[in-house]
């Protein structure tokens, strides 16, 4: 199942590495966030991957036109460094395929860009290429299967420490908790799609509005809650507590290995 990921926004919220690289180039230990999430799609057996790239292309195909297995696996190093017996592999059976979609291009018209690059699956993945997550993918993929909608994403709680007010016309407030205790669920970036998705999404149209709206209104569209480990990566505080998680041999999302330093 081919899983299309989202690399070509600029991350300007991430100003600190976004002017070198595309956010999702952001490294977490060795490896860029993008990583982690083809990791985790390939945990689940979906290595067929098409990136929809944009700002800073260059660097995403770079990266792995010079891909070194070395840095997150194991192996023996022999005849004075001359040779190298990998243990384990990373991307020995996984398939890429590189798409310019424009640098300043939304969501919907990179989807529509890569259009041609997923007609041979019923049933396609996509992603914003900058969230983690350990929900059980093929659970859910399972039920999107069964139900025959069009459109589904995961869905999640949101994890901020803001609090949601409610607000009466003469300004009196007359609730107010913690964001995370409320009844609230965000999209979680892990979309999947049929092939009649592309009848919705018009040109120039962002994905999650105007294509979103008109599946709700037909009850094609579909969101699965998950509870679970979930986290972006927009800020430098969100980038600082996955590298924390990682560094600490503590990430949720890495269910490829025991080690979550892999």
């Amino acid at each position: 199942m081919k899983v299309v990921l989202f690399a070509g926004g600029q991350g300007i919220r991430l100003r600190e590495h976004s002017e070198r690289i595309p956010k999702p180039m952001v490294p977490i230990g060795y490896r860029p966030v993008l990583w982690h999430l083809m990791k985790y799609y390939a945990h689940f057996n979906h290595k067929d991957f098409v990136i929809c790239l944009g700002y800073r292309a260059d660097a995403i195909k770079e990266y792995f036109l010079n891909y070194n297995e070395a840095m997150s696996n194991d192996f023996t190093l022999s005849n004075g460094g001359r040779g190298i017996d990998l243990l384990t592999s990373d991307i020995h059976d996984w398939r890429i395929t590189f798409a310019d979609t424009g640098l300043h291009a939304n969501i919907g018209r990179r989807l529509r860009a890569v259009r041609k690059y997923v007609q041979g699956d019923d049933i396609f993945l996509a992603n914003y290429g900058d969230v983690l997550t350990n929900a059980p993918l093929n659970d859910f993929i399972d039920e999107f299967k069964r139900s025959n909608k069009i459109a589904a994403f995961i869905s999640v709680r949101p994890s901020y420490s803001f609090h949601v007010v409610n607000i009466r016309d003469d300004n009196l407030v007359t609730s107010i908790e913690p964001v995370a205790g409320a009844d609230i669920w965000l999209n979680a970036g892990f979309f999947m799609f049929r092939q009649e998705i592309f009848d919705y999404l018009h040109e120039g149209e962002e994905l999650v509005e105007e294509p979103f709206n008109r599946l709700l209104k037909e009850e094609q569209l579909m969101a699965f809650k998950y509870s679970g480990f979930w986290a972006p990566m927009d800020t430098l505080k969100d980038h600082q507590t996955l590298q924390e998680l990682h560094d600490g041999g503590r990430a949720p999302w890495a269910l490829w290995s025991g080690d979550s330093r892999d």
